[in-house]
């Protein structure tokens, strides 16, 4: 009887790009951006509403309800 040898196969992975310190900081920066910016816009439209209601009520003469409570 023949003694098989063996058969010894290597698999080579592909190379994994390494996340670098600066990709995470990029990424962070930018969702942070993102945030800032939708906070800064929803608050413009909030403030915007809110002006808007007190400028109407004063061109109508409308005021709150007299039984509300009022913080002077």
């Amino acid at each position: 009887m023949q003694t098989s040898q063996p058969i010894i196969v290597h698999v080579v992975q592909q190379p994994v790009d390494s996340t670098t310190v600066a990709d995470v900081l990029v990424g962070a920066f930018g969702l942070t951006g993102a945030m800032v910016l939708v906070a800064v816009v929803l608050g413009a439209a909030l403030g915007g509403i809110l002006i808007g209601v007190k400028i109407l009520r004063a061109r109508y003469g409308v005021g709150p309800d007299s039984d509300a409570i009022h913080i002077v």
